[in-house]
């Protein structure tokens, strides 16, 4: 049996968002819950930027870039709090979507 094909290595940036925290004395306020709050709030800033826009000018963001540099920024806003959320509770995202893809192959099979 050969090892698994690492998909994400977060390590590197949870280490950094580690160090960001401690040094603002943030570990308290980094609870699970606080987390997951403030993931949300983003994840609804990155959907503002698409909102009432159609699907071809979504498809276009890159062409303007204001919107394209917002959009950068929100998505990393995502990603950042969805790893501090995973380093705090302990999910190794990695295994995490290697278990969900094989899971998602199962259950949408290709036709």
């Amino acid at each position: 049996m050969t090892a698994p094909v690492s998909l994400i290595d977060s390590t590197g940036l949870a280490a950094a968002l580690e160090r960001f925290a401690d040094e603002r004395h943030w570990p308290r306020y980094h609870t699970p819950r606080n987390l997951v709050l403030a993931l949300t709030g983003e994840v609804g800033e990155l959907a503002e930027i698409f909102q009432w826009l159609t699907d071809d000018e979504a498809a276009c963001l890159a062409e303007d870039p204001a919107r394209f540099t917002h959009l950068q920024e929100e998505m990393a806003d995502v990603l950042m709090y969805l790893v501090r959320l995973a380093s705090v509770t302990g999910v190794d995202l990695d295994a995490a979507v290697r278990d969900k893809l094989v899971k998602n192959a199962l259950k949408y099979p290709t036709p």
